[in-house]
């Protein structure tokens, strides 16, 4: 049987929850993001005088203890620790239950880039210290990739489908489009799809500082330091966090009466192969990753509202998925919204990509688009729309959610306001 022949089921989103530098629980993040208010601060977990970049997305208001026990605390790493906390989350706001009944129908995707940073540097130090003994029992479940995943899956008896995407900066958009496709092609009828990353430490930082891919200019004014498509950028800012959806299927969804956030109607993925860091100037990959989308959701190009763009802050990054959107939608894209969230969150790394796809949700059920801070200096080759600094009120009915990461990964999603 032709693929096409297939009777696709339709996904929605039923539930949410993020932990973010903005703050813990999505209606508190929001708020702040509509607000124009910065969630970069100075680095307080390590000693960073001697980087050249000492700014960071600090989570900063997270009590892991209001949504695990201490054990739990003690044995996984922050990165965990937000993932199981924004599950929790977004399980409750759903209102969905897993029984006995169902359960075997109930998948986890959890996307990260970082993994277990935390656990690895401190478990690193005893063992330069000689302290092999004291390395804990737990560092390999920590370290093992999949187990982000699995520890979600235990936490709800999730025995269906189940997967963790380690695709750096596209980790998390990646995770809500495999949950979409297990869905639509009918091997689960609900998937806990997220994203996590805790990448503030000593290591991960100093690698980045090497390579250059960090902002340096305003360690002083770190509020001012992520300034995506502004003329005066220079690098990107890591944060940490999570986030995650309930993606269920329309039929299990209306059966229980669950309140509906949006649908998803399209997903693209695919490779530069171009370079380890760099996007490809062209914006090659980014606009066939878009095209593969608009494909998927059956629409065209001016049929997008608003885009949520990946916009990292770095020249090259911008620059590339300016090119990339310009060439997709033709004279549409002088009339499209964009903007980054990343202006105000930084870079959440695995996270990154369910946190702005929430956000993508909430613009098209709220009707505002939040800005683009820091917008000062023109950049004559990044000359969209962009919402400069103040949110916007507008009508949403389709969203476009877009992450490009290293090694040449992207992904892109199509959002839409939900209707029968």
């Amino acid at each position: 049987m032709n693929s096409k022949d297939i009777t696709k089921r339709r996904v929605v989103i039923t539930g949410m929850g993020m932990v973010t530098p903005l703050g813990t629980g999505v209606t508190r993040s929001w708020q702040a993001l509509c607000e124009g208010k910065s969630g970069i601060g100075p680095i307080t977990r390590f000693d960073a005088s001697s980087l050249k970049c000492q700014v960071a997305g600090e989570v900063k208001d997270f009590h892991p203890e209001d949504f695990m026990d201490k054990k739990f605390i003690r044995r996984f790493d922050p990165f965990i620790q937000y993932v199981v906390a924004s599950s929790r989350m977004a399980m409750e706001d759903s209102g969905f239950k897993v029984d006995v009944g169902n359960q075997d129908r109930i998948g986890v995707v959890i996307g990260t880039a970082c993994g277990a940073c935390t656990f690895f540097e401190d478990a690193h130090t005893l063992v330069v210290q000689g302290k092999l003994k004291e390395v804990p029992p737990f560092f390999v479940v920590n370290a093992a990739g999949n187990l982000v995943a699995g520890v979600v899956a235990i936490q709800f008896g999730a025995k269906g489908p189940h997967h963790c995407v380690l695709e750096a900066c596209a980790a998390g958009t990646n995770a809500i489009g495999l949950g979409f496709r297990l869905i639509q092609q009918g091997e689960a009828d609900v998937i806990i799809a997220g994203g996590a990353d805790a990448g503030i430490t000593a290591t991960w930082f100093a690698s980045l500082d090497a390579i250059g891919a960090h902002t340096t200019k305003r360690n002083k004014q770190p509020e001012r330091a992520s300034r995506p498509f502004d003329g005066d950028r220079d690098g990107f800012i890591t944060s940490e966090g999570g986030g995650v959806v309930i993606l269920e299927a329309l039929d299990i969804a209306l059966r229980r009466g669950a309140r509906i956030y949006g649908e998803v109607i399209g997903f693209g993925n695919n490779c530069d192969a171009f370079h380890y860091t760099s996007p490809s100037p062209s914006g090659e990959g980014p606009i066939k990753c878009m095209e593969l989308a608009l494909a998927d959701a059956g629409i065209k190009p001016e049929d997008v509202d608003y885009i949520n763009a990946h916009g990292t802050s770095t020249v090259a990054n911008d620059r590339a998925e300016t090119k990339a959107i310009k060439q997709v939608f033709g004279e549409h894209a002088k009339k499209l919204a964009i903007s980054s969230n990343k202006s105000m969150i930084g870079h959440m790394w695995g996270a990154a990509g369910v946190v702005e796809a929430i956000f993508s949700l909430l613009s098209i059920n709220q009707g505002i688009i939040p800005p683009t801070v820091n917008q000062e200096f023109p950049d004559p080759e990044c000359d969209l729309d962009y919402v400069p600094n103040r949110s916007r009120r507008a009508k949403i009915a389709i969203a476009l959610s877009n992450s490009f990461g290293f090694g040449g990964i992207n992904g892109s999603l199509v959002l839409k306001r939900f209707s029968d």
